[in-house]
């Protein structure tokens, strides 16, 4: 179990460490801080999902083992994404626990948790690694578990029932399947909507998709793609479909956070919550009453969201670099309304991009091109022990070696350390370090006001780390 963690939204680490007893363990320590804080009965029932990983069927039974042995239901909701296994809890009043290991290498895996009002928070999660040293032992039940297949359908009737049908007449759109758990439902639905649908790059293994560090490979499909099948988007998401992709009608990849604030746009929100990573034309835009910054993370995001809701904003959306989408309030699209959803969604904000372009008579890209000229890149560094990244992190702390280090791209005009580091250079060009929550890697953001200045600036902070956390 030495690799398992709690990161940025659930805990994760080696399939191996996960597998059987460690699983059972963690889902019965989850039950039993529930238990204690008057959220779980006998009987009641909790849900259970999985994603395609070839170690996730095998962790699905030994946490639903662990459930009946906790007295309580194991509810089985087959393979679904995660928001739709936390739209069933929702609407269930019950909590559930989805088996995915999200974006991270196929090696891996992990387990995400939500109480019937949503995903668990920073400090539910210490509760669970609390309530661990008392449940060191757990034999696993054979009592039968429910189904609910419905759970994956009645997650698309939520899309079906606020977009309406046609709304895509005339669109040509692909779909990247890879291992997405999400790869049939969304050509379906996207058909639904009137689009004519081309399925692309179908996986029988698991592919790990990074919405914010995509690889050459996918990068270059994509353009073929486009071209190929003269497509105006493609579009897909990462394992568990809780972070979109989309690319435009060129074959350009569009951000997460501009699928965010385009997304937020459309939906006419008051107030928008964002971790610090995200593009800061989101302030420079002028469209939204109230920006809430915060860590990086979705439990620190749905915390933002409770601030905005708190002080009074009426539409709230939530979003992160990845480009996951949370409603976090009720919304209409169109005059129908739509339930608040706050957990990080792949749907949303495709189907929001897509409806927004389409209302305005506009190309992926035009739509995009309608936001301020602010530029942002990420990648990664992978491999990266956590303890390498927090020296080099502790070194640019320190005001003299972080001038010295940084003197090759711009003097230094202010730095956040809200998540790592965030440089902001006297030229207004971003340098932003953090250290993954989910895998041993370091993360490196830039933004400018142009692309190639953008581009630059990434390559360079990726080589100038890597000299350090290297050696």
């Amino acid at each position: 179990m030495d690799s398992l963690k709690f990161g940025t939204s659930g805990l994760r680490g080696l399939a191996v460490d996960l597998m059987g007893p460690p699983s059972a363990r963690y889902a019965r320590a989850f039950l039993d801080y529930l238990a204690g804080r008057g959220l779980l009965q006998a009987g009641d029932r909790v849900l259970v999902g999985r994603d395609l990983r070839a170690s996730s069927p095998a962790i699905a039974e030994a946490v639903i083992g662990a459930i009946g042995a906790a007295g309580a239901l194991a509810v089985d909701c087959g393979e679904l994404s995660t928001p739709a296994l936390a739209l069933a809890a929702q609407e269930a009043g019950a909590p559930a626990i989805m088996v995915t290991g999200s974006h991270i290498p196929a090696d891996r895996n992990g387990l995400k948790f939500y109480i019937a009002a949503g995903e668990i928070t920073k400090a539910d999660e210490a509760g669970i690694v609390e309530s661990l040293q008392r449940v060191a032992g757990v034999n696993a039940s054979d009592a039968p578990a429910l189904a609910m297949p419905e759970a994956r359908t009645r997650y698309l009737d939520r899309y079906r029932a606020a977009f309406r049908p046609g709304l895509l007449a005339g669109r040509r759109l692909g779909v990247f399947q890879h291992s997405s758990v999400l790869r049939d439902d969304l050509a379906e639905l996207l058909e639904a909507l009137g689009a004519t649908v081309v399925a692309l790059g179908r996986a029988d293994h698991f592919v790990p998709i990074d919405t914010e560090a995509l690889g050459a490979t996918d990068v270059a499909s994509a353009h073929d793609w486009v071209k190929a099948h003269r497509l105006d988007a493609l579009v897909s998401t990462d394992g568990d479909a809780d972070r979109p992709l989309l690319a435009d009608e060129t074959g350009n990849f569009i951000r997460g956070d501009m699928l965010g604030i385009l997304t937020a746009l459309f939906l006419g929100a008051d107030a928008v919550v964002t971790p610090v990573t995200s593009n800061s034309s989101i302030e420079g835009l002028g469209r939204f009453s109230k920006v809430v910054r915060t860590k990086v993370g979705s439990p620190f995001v749905i915390a933002g969201i409770g601030e905005a809701l708190r002080d009074g904003a009426a539409v709230v959306v939530g979003f992160e670099a990845n480009g996951g989408v949370l409603l976090g309030s009720a919304a209409s699209i169109a005059g129908k309304p739509i339930a608040a959803l706050p957990t990080r969604d792949a749907l949303l904000p495709i189907l929001s991009v897509l409806a927004a372009a389409q209302a305005a008579g506009k190309t992926v890209s035009q739509l995009v091109a309608t936001l301020p000229a602010r530029i942002a890149r990420s990648d990664r560094l992978e491999h990266v022990p956590q303890e390498r990244t927090a020296a080099l992190l502790a070194d640019l702390g320190k005001p003299a070696l972080a001038a010295a280090f940084f003197s090759g791209v711009g003097a230094i005009a202010s730095v956040s350390a809200l998540d790592g580091l965030r440089f902001v250079l006297k030229s207004g060009d971003v340098i932003h370090y953090r250290a993954s929550g989910n895998a041993p890697e370091m993360r490196c953001y830039t933004e400018a006001g142009t692309v190639e200045r953008a581009d630059a600036l990434l390559a360079w902070g990726l080589d100038a780390a890597e000299r350090v956390v290297r050696t």
